[in-house]
This record gives C-alpha cells, sequence and structure tokens, in this order.
C-alpha cells in the first residue's frame, strides 16, 4: 500500500523510474569553467554548463580569466576545462603545459582561422588594395584620428596572445611609418569600433578571428599574405623575435583542454566534452543571432540548443539528450 500511495503522489511514475532519471554527478563539488572574454567561448561554456547540469547532474561555475592565465591554472588544477584553446596562439606555453602531463587536449571542436580585413565595401573603392603588403600605398584611406598623418590598424586587444604576431607581422610588413597599430583595451571595444566604421561604411583594415559575429555578419574581404611558413610563423608567435617576416596564419586547431586529474574523476563528462564539435556555419550563425538581438552568452547557449539540436545531441547518449531536451 506504501508503494501504491508513493506511486500515487507521483504521478504515476514508480520512484525506481524517477530516481533513475535524476543523473548523479561524478564531481561532488561545482565543475570550474575558465570564462575567456570572446564570443564563442562564452557561448560554448554556457551551451556546456547547460547540458552538464540538465544531463549530468553537475553543477558549475565560471571564472574570468585570459587564455595565458587560464592555462596556467589548468595546470595547477585551478579550472578544470578550457573549453576553448586556440593553438596557434598558444603554441609554446600549449606544448610546455602537455608536456607536464597535467593537461590533455580531448577534442577538437572547429578549425578557426585569422586574417587581416577589409570591408567589401572599401576593396570596390581601393581596387589596387589586395595585399597586405599594399597597404603603406593607401595609408591616407584609413586616416588615424589621433595621427592624420598616418593609416591606424585595428590590431587584435591588449593582452591577448594574438598581440604579439599581429606586432610582429606589422614590423614584418613595414608598416611602422605609414600606420599605428591601435590595440582595443577590450575585444568588445575592438568589435564596437568596427562595428560602428562598417555602419558609417568608413575605410577600415583589421585584424580578426572566426568564428565571430564580425565575420558572420559583415561582408569582408582577407588581404593577402605571402604563402604561410612554419619557420616564420613561428618566429612571429615569439615576443622577442629577431628578424620578423611576413607569412599568411595557417589554419588554427581549436580544441578543449583538461585538467588531467579532472579527467580521471569524470570519465562521463570528458565523455560528453571529447564529442564536441560545431561546424563554423552553425558558430557564426549563432554569434550573428546573438549580436543582432543584443544576448548576452546564456540567452544565444539557449538559442543554439534550441535551433541546433541536430548538432548537440550527437555529442551525448541517448538519455542524457533526452533529459537536455526535456530541460529546455
Amino acid at each position: 500500500m506504501v508503494g501504491l500511495a508513493l506511486t500515487a503522489l507521483l504521478g504515476g511514475v514508480p520512484l525506481v523510474a524517477q530516481a533513475a532519471d535524476t543523473p548523479q554527478c561524478e564531481l561532488d563539488r561545482p565543475m570550474r569553467f575558465g570564462g575567456m572574454n570572446w564570443e564563442s567561448n562564452l557561448v560554448l561554456v554556457e551551451v556546456e554548463r547547460f547540458i552538464i547540469k540538465h544531463g549530468y547532474g553537475c553543477e558549475s561555475e565560471v571564472l574570468p580569466t585570459e587564455t595565458l592565465p587560464a592555462l596556467a591554472a589548468l595546470e595547477r588544477g585551478d579550472l578544470d576545462i578550457n573549453t576553448e584553446l586556440w593553438l596557434n596562439s598558444t603554441l609554446e606555453p600549449w606544448n610546455k603545459a602537455q608536456a607536464s602531463g597535467k593537461v590533455k587536449r580531448i577534442g577538437d571542436l572547429y578549425m578557426g582561422g585569422e586574417a587581416w580585413f577589409i570591408p567589401r565595401y572599401t576593396a570596390e573603392r581601393l581596387p589596387g588594395l589586395k595585399k597586405a603588403a599594399d597597404l603603406p600605398k593607401f595609408k591616407d584611406e584609413f586616416k588615424d584620428p589621433e595621427e592624420p598623418g598616418k593609416g591606424r590598424f585595428y590590431g587584435c586587444p591588449a593582452g591577448w596572445a594574438c598581440e604579439v604576431v599581429n606586432g610582429n607581422l606589422f614590423k614584418a610588413l613595414g608598416m611602422s611609418d605609414t600606420f599605428t597599430l591601435f590595440s582595443p583595451g577590450t575585444g568588445a571595444t575592438q568589435k564596437a569600433a568596427l562595428a560602428s566604421a562598417y555602419q558609417r561604411k568608413e575605410n577600415i583594415v583589421f585584424y580578426y578571428w572566426f568564428p565571430t559575429s564580425i565575420v558572420g555578419s559583415m561582408d569582408l574581404v582577407q588581404l593577402e599574405l605571402p604563402p604561410y611558413d612554419k619557420e616564420k610563423q613561428l618566429c612571429l608567435t615569439d615576443v622577442n623575435c629577431a628578424d620578423p617576416q611576413p607569412t599568411a596564419y595557417p589554419d588554427n586547431p581549436v580544441f578543449t583542454a583538461v585538467n588531467t586529474e579532472f579527467s580521471e574523476k569524470a570519465p562521463k563528462l570528458i565523455g560528453f566534452l571529447s564529442g564536441v564539435k560545431v561546424p563554423l556555419d552553425a558558430m557564426n550563425a549563432t554569434l550573428s543571432y546573438m549580436d543582432e538581438n543584443e544576448l548576452d552568452a546564456e540567452p544565444a547557449a539557449q538559442w543554439f540548443l534550441k535551433s541546433k539540436q541536430d548538432i548537440w545531441t550527437q555529442w551525448l547518449p541517448a538519455d542524457v539528450a533526452q533529459r537536455v531536451q526535456a530541460a529546455l
């Protein structure tokens, strides 16, 4: 009679069945994510947090950080996961961290990219501007408001790993006499400045990476750089590069890294995180939707989860996917 009464109270769902539907997290503490300050990372972190909460029964927290400090924190165990690590920007420190055995690469998200861009309307106005090496001849078309005698090149946000590569490439192309290398204080500052100039149809030249809302929503043209050379690129990543030489950016593998000790304690979570892969067009579409609707990362993640179920359900066992779908 007691069993029947409990079944009735639960709306006809047996107590054992309900318990089976409630996942038990492998960790006895919140999972710690590194919170990088660019959009794709912020959105993917919220996607993964929603899945681990509703699919695996795990709580989590996000610790704001930057790429290199996050890698050090991952080695120490202060972070469990760095969802999005760009290999080419962190090649040397990543190789050292991996050699320590304290971190692991567990999954490839997508093949990211980096380039120097101009808007298509600028390319149509300046048909002679095809290569990055042509820029000095067109300095007056990109006037720096603070140094009108020079053009302005929008580089990488201050403090980011890509700032070193852009600075060295700027030197390698001999642009110091004709352009200022403007390093915005934050990614948000950079994005706002570019979006504002684009809306006003101003000529702009800038570094950017993808997938991003900027590349997804603007009609852009990449400036040509000399063919990729591995040795030249390696020097460009070195803050002490003695003789920087220009070379194209290579394809940039973007992967997930975790603390090794965490990976040993949470094999089910690692199984999920290892399978996270996102097509570039889907990520660009998500970031464009986020930008157009002025969303924060969490509602953008919800949009991805609701509209891209054909993608993320492939990352999960069927029962876990069903729990996540039920929570949406």
